[in-house]
């Protein structure tokens, strides 16, 4: 479903994205583990087409990001903590928009909001206007929005935060169900439980660098420790990218 060789991308002095490689296949959520600045982002908005790498080159449900940008764009769903909604618009009216953005058939749009009302329990947002939504609506709609066409690949870019606990619960639900024999999962964040819990595999990113690839447990067993969050600290200290920043332990890695 994904491919990415040797990504890189650079502002100015700064390399976010340090020649990462990684592949996704169908059926998988595969998580992108890292703290703030390690890259997970900017590597997310080159596979969905937002900026252009420096180098290297990366494909999307086939589709080569580079050369068939509008392809990958009609491959994928985004979704991340600061995208906007129409305010004047209720639930239901965003996803008939974005729907005929899509050139879904209105009825399939029904069809498609009824289905994502059973799973994201979308209830009061679907008749409100955005405005008036909680940070959990606004969130459950965003998703809404992103998966409404049922694209192969979504990527989700720490979705969870400064959500409630049901609200939480109920991405983290959409996410584990979407992954199929034809769709595929990103799931980028620094919260290691999250990762535990979704992920079949994940990339640990430094410093814009991969620093290893494997399942959960494959990470764990490579660290050497008890659990993720240990064995994340351990690989950091061992690949030397901690020690070149700051000398000593990775800083700024929440749990």
């Amino acid at each position: 479903m994904i491919s990415v060789h040797q990504l890189t991308k650079r502002f100015d002095d700064v390399t976010a994205v340090d020649a990462v490689s990684f592949e996704v296949s169908a059926g998988e959520v595969f998580g992108l583990l890292g703290p703030n600045g390690a890259g997970k982002t900017t590597t997310l908005r080159i596979l969905a087409t937002l900026l252009d790498a420096d180098s290297g080159r990366a494909s999307v449900a086939g589709f080569d990001v580079a050369r068939e940008a509008e392809a990958v764009r009609r491959s994928i769903g985004v979704v991340n903590g600061g995208m906007g909604l129409y305010d004047r618009l209720t639930g239901r009216e965003i996803l008939h928009y974005f729907g005929r953005l899509y050139d879904m058939p209105r009825a399939a749009i029904e069809r498609r909001i009824a289905e994502l009302d059973d799973l994201l329990q979308l209830g009061d947002a679907l008749g409100k206007r955005a405005g008036t939504f909680s940070t959990g609506m606004k969130q459950k709609v965003v998703i809404a929005r992103a998966v409404l066409h049922d694209p192969p690949v979504i990527f989700f870019d720490e979705v969870t935060s400064g959500l409630d606990v049901m609200a939480r619960r109920a991405v983290l639900n959409v996410v584990k169900a979407y992954p199929s024999e034809e769709r595929a999962v990103v799931y980028s964040t620094h919260v290691m439980s999250e990762v535990e819990e979704l992920c079949g595999r994940a990339a640990v990113l430094y410093q814009g660098r991969v620093v290893s690839t494997g399942s959960v447990q494959e990470l764990i067993d490579e660290g050497g420790e008890a659990n993720l969050e240990l064995s994340f600290f351990r690989l950091v200290e061992r690949s030397g990218l901690a020690s070149e920043e700051h000398d000593g332990a990775p800083q700024g890695v929440a749990a």
